[in-house]
């Protein structure tokens, strides 16, 4: 489906840059400095990709992602910026928990897990990508998703936050807001897609969110424009992550009720979200936005390294726990919230 897809947007034109790449995983542990600065260790498990300067205390004014990082998971070389997610564990019927194991995605098998990043600057079935959009500036992070959400009506306030139930390796539709509710052959997907229009001021904001707004009407798809209070329109970042739960298929309840929940106790799926910290060096991002090209991007000259040296950044882990082995609760004391849904 990618591989069609890339196809049909390279014969199309003109083009701007639709920008696909992967990064490996970095490290997996309870370490959160955008949401818990200095908290060691955070309140749940995240899985992070990127630069490997990462820490729990990543202020701009002290913290360069360009400067203090030796290697970068990414496969753009030239970007150090840290991308994370929460992490899905399996909730067996006894109880105990157990880490599902991310997989390289489609065209990246051979990663160590990790995500895959998308810069777009329009929807990505869009073969023209005509917009003009702004990358990020040194310093600028944020935040999407709302880790206390458990129904349909507190997620609906962030838009595209998904679930792709995969029965086969390249499906990517259709799309729910919620767990899937029976085995997927080849694992689940999530997307995250952040907001795409800044207010052209604030790199941050309190809650890493006012700074940046969704359109005023319609969506960033539908090319809807930003609204007055945030009227610098931005590319779209998306992350895909895939989750291998199909080695847990044989263990689902036989009752066919969701086994998986998040490591800050989500069983629903609806608090999904996501972190962004931008590090690309340079321009090194308005150039590949700039640029006319699909996915990997080589006319812009844009740095690209190989599976097996992003796979060799990494970094050790300093919260000393056991988040592997099969747990009596989720790593910071959490159990499975069902939110008003019976289990």
């Amino acid at each position: 489906m990618l591989r069609s897809l890339a196809l049909a947007l390279a014969l199309a034109a003109p083009t701007l840059g639709v920008v696909r790449f992967h990064c490996s995983q970095l490290v997996v542990e309870r370490i959160d400095p955008l949401v818990e600065p200095e908290r060691n260790p955070s309140s749940h498990v995240h899985q992070i990709v990127g630069g490997d300067s990462f820490n729990s205390s990543m202020y701009p004014a002290t913290h360069d992602l360009v400067e203090d990082s030796t290697c970068t998971t990414c496969q753009f070389s030239e970007d150090f910026s840290n991308y994370w997610t929460a992490v899905l564990y399996f909730r067996a019927q006894n109880g105990s928990y157990k880490r599902v194991p991310q997989l390289g995605n489609n065209q990246f098998e051979t990663a160590n897990g990790g995500l895959t990043i998308y810069y777009m600057q329009d929807a990505i079935y869009d073969q023209q990508q005509l917009s003009s959009v702004k990358s990020f500036q040194p310093g600028f992070r944020m935040f999407v998703g709302n880790v206390n959400a458990r129904t349909i009506e507190q997620a609906a306030n962030f838009r595209q936050l998904t679930y792709v139930c995969m029965d086969t390796w390249t499906m990517r539709a259709p799309e729910v807001m919620q767990f899937p509710n029976r085995p997927c052959k080849e694992g689940i997907m999530t997307a995250v897609r952040f907001p795409t229009c800044w207010d052209g001021k604030n790199l941050d904001s309190p809650d890493h969110m006012s700074h940046m707004s969704y359109p005023e009407t319609g969506t960033f798809e539908s090319g809807g424009p930003c609204p007055a209070t945030h009227p610098v329109r931005t590319a779209q970042v998306m992350y895909e992550v895939v989750w291998n739960t199909k080695i847990f298929n044989d263990l689902w309840p036989e009752d066919g009720s969701n086994p998986f929940v998040w490591s800050f106790g989500d069983a629903t799926g609806y608090g999904t979200h996501g972190d962004y910290v931008f590090g690309w060096k340079d321009d090194a991002l308005q150039r590949i936005l700039d640029t006319p090209c699909i996915f990997n991007c080589p006319a812009s000259a844009g740095k690209v390294q190989s599976v097996q040296a992003m796979n060799s950044c990494s970094k050790p882990t300093i919260v000393d726990e056991d988040i592997d082995g099969w747990l009596d609760e989720l790593p910071g004391g959490y159990q499975a919230d069902y939110g008003s849904a019976p289990l």
